[in-house]
């Protein structure tokens, strides 16, 4: 293939890559594998992540079950922005 043609050629071939990687993304973990999320007493920011089997350091509490965030953005990392767990890890707000 000629310098002339391969340019137009390689060009189409980014061009058709870069799409078919564009929507694809990758989902960035709360916590890193081996760990879980908690969240901070009485706050909508604190978080921390611990090790399996470890229990939650002083102040902090596990997320109810079946409502911990998994995920940057998920729907329970969105919801955990805007409510509050107590010391017994109940939901106050």
């Amino acid at each position: 293939m000629s310098q002339r043609r391969r340019l137009p050629f390689l060009l189409a071939v980014a061009t058709l890559a870069g799409g078919l990687t564009a929507g694809c993304t990758i989902r960035q973990a709360i916590c890193r594998s081996g760990e879980y999320p908690v969240a901070a007493v009485d706050s909508t920011t604190g978080r921390a992540c611990v090790a399996d089997g470890e229990q939650p350091p002083t102040g902090f509490v596990r997320f109810p079950e079946g409502k911990e965030p998994k995920h940057v953005d998920d729907e329970w990392d969105v919801y955990w922005r805007d409510h509050k767990l107590d010391e017994r890890g109940v939901e106050i707000a």
